[in-house]
């Protein structure tokens, strides 16, 4: 059965804890990388808080991770098949996108791949995070139009278009549209 978004929130607090400590990093020194308030990771930790991708983002750069390893489980029984019923699924709370982690968890591939579906009238903004160099992503629309600006200037993609960009850029997903954009990103995290 599908996780439950309230379910992952949980798993998403524990999992930046869990980073967190690993890297014998204190609140105050995630804080201090990341961007985020002390405060507000502490909330995350708890799971009393529904993080944003942008933050989320923040926190997985300062972690030296991605999403895609934040949603996973650390289950030791890897499959080499994620079945869609098992598939985590993770809302953000600010624009209402919706992003499932399509690949099997913990095969240790350097790519994994997420499905998005964005909502009409939906911006999402990710700050240039310079950790995350040498992470890169393909993204691929199905379905709809979207609307990316990065440093390099605006992209207009349309259904079938894939655009190829490293994660450490600054960049804004906008879809102005009237229909839901519906697209995969493959990230890559080995250097190119």
């Amino acid at each position: 059965m599908e996780q439950s978004i309230a379910s992952l929130e949980h798993t998403i607090g524990n999992r930046v804890r869990e980073l967190r400590m690993a890297q014998t990093l204190t609140l105050d020194d995630l804080a201090t990388r990341s961007g985020v308030s002390r405060a507000m990771i502490s909330r995350i930790e708890r799971g009393e808080a529904s993080p944003t991708a942008q933050l989320l983002a923040k926190l997985c750069s300062a972690l030296g991770t991605t999403l895609s390893a934040l949603f996973a489980s650390t289950a030791e029984n890897a499959s080499p098949i994620a079945r869609r019923a098992d598939q985590r699924l993770w809302r953000d709370p600010e624009s209402g996108y919706l992003r499932r982690s399509v690949s099997p968890e913990g095969v240790g591939s350097p790519a994994d791949i997420v499905e998005v579906e964005f909502p009409p009238g939906a911006r999402v903004v990710f700050e240039r995070q310079p950790l995350d160099r040498g992470i890169t992503q393909h993204l691929w629309l199905f379905s709809g139009r979207l609307e990316l600006t990065m440093e390099s200037g605006l992209q207009v993609l349309e259904a079938g278009d894939c655009l190829f960009m490293g994660l450490e850029e600054a960049h804004v997903f906008h879809n102005p549209y009237d229909e839901p954009a519906h697209y995969a990103v493959i990230l890559c995290r080995t250097k190119v």
